[in-house]
């Protein structure tokens, strides 16, 4: 499977991503449990293409432990959310593949890392455990290889502080936070013009539900900065997304999003027009690389606008508000 791997991370053209994801679907077809059964009871015809591969509902890792068989458990990652709410689970069988994963992405979208200062400001996430977003901001902390980058739980002003000292050392400054931890934050009014911010989502019960454009707003008009970046990603997922300064998330390689009509799940929806977000990632070789999520989004110039989640689905940690 290395060889596999490898060519995963190696995609550069259509082809090349096409090959790769039949290969993938073949594999997890006969050696993923959940997703061979799932595809038994579907019944749909041989995909010739990645486009025709049938995607898993996400609710499946509520409910079972999705992971190729005879492989051993290497690291569990759990969803957030609210008190009482079931977490969806994430058996990850060789976590290097994660991290290779989030390190490429971040370095292609962000910049390198030892030009980096990053600080954290995920309380939430922290204090729940088993979160792939705290074991991805640890190791792009860690690769920065600065001091000043760090967690600031509970303490707005020493944030402030080690971004002050960041500014000193001519570093591009990054701050990863909690949709309501910036929400606080921002009620300071802190010069944060010249920090990268990047929003994970979720108000976990700590603040009213807004849309993510009201959010945003709020954001900008508290750090007086440009605009607000968002991470698209989920436990689910060993890959990430980041958007542009338009709010479009730019996706990996190894990543694709197709929408799905909202009540047909095996119809694609048409150019332009808002639908099912169905995520294929790659480097989730070893459990199913074809998930069909709950997000609602929309097709940009190639990429995605999230628009929000579908009525009654759980509130997730990552991108849950809607966009009028």
């Amino acid at each position: 499977m290395q060889g596999l791997v490898n060519s995963i991370f190696s995609i550069q053209t259509e082809q090349d991503f096409n090959q790769c994801a039949l290969e993938v679907f073949h594999f997890q077809k006969e050696h993923v449990p959940v997703y061979k059964t799932f595809l038994e009871l579907i019944n749909r015809p041989e995909p010739k293409h990645y486009s025709e591969i049938p995607h898993l509902p996400i609710s499946f890792f509520k409910t079972h432990q999705i992971i190729a068989d005879n492989q051993a458990v290497q690291q569990v990652f759990k969803s957030s959310g609210t008190t009482g709410m079931v977490r969806s689970m994430h058996s990850v069988a060789d976590v290097s593949i994660y991290e290779r994963s989030f390190i490429l992405t971040y370095e292609q979208f962000l910049g390198k890392l030892e030009d980096q200062i990053i600080f954290a400001l995920l309380p939430n996430y922290v204090s729940q455990g088993e979160s792939s977003l705290v074991y991805m901001v640890d190791k792009l902390i860690e690769g920065t290889k600065d001091p000043l980058s760090g967690y600031f739980l509970e303490s707005p002003e020493s944030l402030l502080i080690a971004i002050s000292d960041g500014r000193k050392t001519g570093k591009k400054l990054v701050l990863f936070g909690v949709s309501y931890a910036l929400l606080d934050l921002a009620e300071l009014k802190p010069d944060l013009h010249d920090v990268t911010i990047i929003e994970t989502g979720g108000m976990k019960g700590k603040r009213k539900e807004m849309t993510k454009e009201e959010m945003h707003q709020e954001l900008i008009a508290g750090f007086g900065c440009e605009y607000i970046a968002s991470e698209y990603g989920m436990c689910e997922l060993l890959s990430q997304a980041y958007s542009d300064k338009n709010g479009l998330f730019e996706l990996p390689a190894w990543m694709k999003i197709s929408l799905r009509e909202v009540n047909d799940p095996f119809e694609l929806v048409k150019h332009e027009k808002t639908g099912g977000v169905n995520v294929i990632d790659l480097t989730n070789v070893y459990s199913c690389s074809f998930i069909e999520t709950q997000d609602l989004g929309r097709m940009e110039d190639g990429k995605l606008r999230l628009m929000g989640r579908f009525d009654h689905s759980d509130i997730r940690g990552c991108n849950l508000l809607v966009a009028d």
